[in-house]
């Protein structure tokens, strides 16, 4: 149950209803209601919620907005409603205060729904594909990656509880001039522990992990490709490093909490004819032509800034051409909706690939990509450079080993995606509340201690549809249950906007409520009926924060 919404709507009916009045008592005139508006006031002393009915209405009204507010008013009959007090605020809005009663079936939803509390159906069983990290298995994953990572995987869970069903996707970019430029970095490592004298290229992979994998594959083979002919032996050396650093990345997004339902080679769609039939398609549409012994797609007629190649002079696809084709892919086998993550390199890319799914008949809408920005690792207050092509950088899974994957999500999900994030590590591993993670589950930890005390003092925890919530009169308890009441508002909004960071913050606001709720409010030791309501109120507090923190993919510890 969203009380919030339903609140909203029901306030609207109220207004709707004192408009139509107010219009019948020849106190107003208008012939339609404009699309108004009732709304949480981000000022919290502006009331519950707000209107701006009155100010649509001045224009057709001929009257000063908060004229037309005092009028409505006095036609908006408070009585069996659970409006306390509505005033007329600025320019002509209309605040309501309500009585604390509207959030109680809140606190009994939440205790009756536990783990489903916060979950909707807005999605109605829509079949979405989330695409995200897609990294070249050429290396280990990187901070980008990671942020990636956490972005994609929550955005895919906070669409599964919005009632989406729901597929992650890996993209294996297993093909194409990465893969060229691989095969002769591991050729060039290949020889230089068996003897013969070799570079790496200088737009090839220069890290130490693949002298490793080199390693391990001597370590098998020994010398076996040495000799052989150069074609096969590029070809079995990048078969060994493929399967090797793809098991290394699925490793790791698994420990990073992470587990694709897909994962799909880009090479497939070389070599089962997708990219030919894509292209002819294309082409039969008219939106192909040829220059300078290339084909180009006419991007231009979609919104974009120029043309792009989609077959080079020399015969050879392009990435473009092979994206079109998965994309066309990914829509064949069903989705009505694919989402994309994106570093903020591929930005450019958007509209042609949007104009490209419009050219092959689908809908620009059924594409969304959330591009996400760069991230800046900081310790003692200094950058730490990260460099993918010279080795210099910091994997995810050394960030892990440092900071842990609690606190690796929660800080990769805590900005907008469009926004540059400064991952500070110090914060990160630091026990304080000035750390989010650290405060956030400190405040489940401490809902828990409270409930292993209430048993151990033989007080019985109680469903909330018992207790007489009318008892609880401090403003931090209503504080506490209006944040509350938030949750299944807060997943829908992140739902519809792709804004995962929206989990973080409420999960640091109700976090903060509940710590001040502690500070001033007596848990145990009160009257048997206060009592009661509030380890009710404590306990589904925490059913809010573990819903919230389980959508990150964070843990909530019942002890720290």
């Amino acid at each position: 149950m969203d009380v919030v919404a339903n609140m909203q709507k029901e306030i609207t009916g109220y207004l709707e209803g004192a408009a139509r009045a107010a219009r019948e008592a020849g106190k107003i005139r208008y012939d339609t209601l404009p699309d108004f508006v009732v709304e949480v006031p981000r000022e919290k002393e502006h009331g519950d919620f707000a209107s701006n009915i009155a100010m649509l209405l001045a224009r057709e009204a001929k009257k000063a907005p908060r004229e037309i507010a005092g009028i409505i008013l006095d036609h908006l009959d408070f009585d069996y409603t659970p409006i306390q007090e509505a005033t007329i605020a600025g320019p002509g809005f209309i605040n309501f205060k309500l009585r604390p009663s509207w959030l109680y079936p809140a606190m009994e939803s939440a205790d009756r729904a536990d783990k489903a509390y916060g979950r909707s159906n807005i999605g109605k069983g829509k079949k979405v594909q989330v695409e995200f990290v897609s990294a070249n298995p050429t290396g280990s994953l990187h901070m980008g990656n990671a942020r990636g990572a956490a972005l994609g995987d929550t955005i895919a869970s906070v669409l599964e509880a919005a009632g989406y069903e729901v597929t992650r996707e890996f993209y294996i970019n297993d093909a194409g001039n990465q893969i060229e430029n691989f095969a002769l970095s591991l050729e060039a490592r290949y020889f230089q522990l068996l003897g013969r004298e070799a570079e790496v290229p200088e737009d090839g992979y220069h890290g130490e992990d693949l002298v490793e994998t080199m390693e391990h594959l001597v370590s098998k083979v020994g010398d076996r490709y040495l000799d052989a002919s150069e074609e096969f032996r590029r070809e079995m050396l990048v078969e060994f490093a493929l399967e090797e650093k793809i098991n290394e990345i699925k490793e790791t997004l698994k420990e990073f909490g992470v587990e694709y339902d897909v994962w799909f080679s880009e090479r497939t769609l070389h070599e089962d004819g997708s990219i030919e039939e894509t292209l002819k398609e294309l082409q039969e549409k008219g939106y192909i032509y040829e220059k300078e012994g290339a084909l180009w797609f006419k991007s231009t007629l979609f919104g974009d800034s120029k043309d792009e190649v989609l077959v080079r002079a020399n015969g050879m696809p392009t990435y473009f051409a092979a994206d079109i084709a998965y994309h066309k892919n990914k829509f064949q086998r069903g989705f009505d909706w694919v989402i994309n993550v994106w570093g903020a390199d591929h930005h450019g890319h958007v509209p042609r690939m949007k104009g490209a799914i419009e050219a092959l008949g689908y809908k620009r809408e059924q594409l969304d990509v959330v591009i996400m920005q760069l991230v800046r690792l900081f310790s003692g207050g200094e950058t730490l450079r990260m460099s993918k092509r010279t080795g210099q950088y910091i994997t995810l899974r050394e960030l892990m080993d440092e900071v842990g994957k609690d606190a690796a999500r929660f800080f990769f999900v805590m900005r907008a995606a469009d926004s540059h994030l400064d991952f500070d590590l110090d914060l990160a591993k630091s026990q304080s509340s000035e750390n989010p993670v650290y405060y956030v589950q400190y405040a489940h930890a401490r809902i828990c201690s409270i409930l292993r005390q209430a048993v151990a003092q033989n007080v019985r925890v109680v469903r909330a549809f018992k207790v007489n919530f009318y008892c609880l009169d401090h403003p931090a308890e209503y504080d506490l249950m209006r944040k509350i009441a938030d949750l299944p508002g807060v997943v829908k909004a992140a739902a519809e906007t792709l804004e995962p960071h929206r989990l973080t913050h409420y999960a640091m606001e109700l976090a903060q409520q509940f710590h001040k709720f502690y500070t001033e409010c007596r848990v145990l030791g009160e009257d048997d009926e206060k009592q009661s309501a509030r380890i009710v109120l404590v306990n589904v507090t925490r059913i809010a924060l573990r819903n919230v923190l389980d959508l990150i993919g964070v843990d909530a510890p019942e002890r720290m």
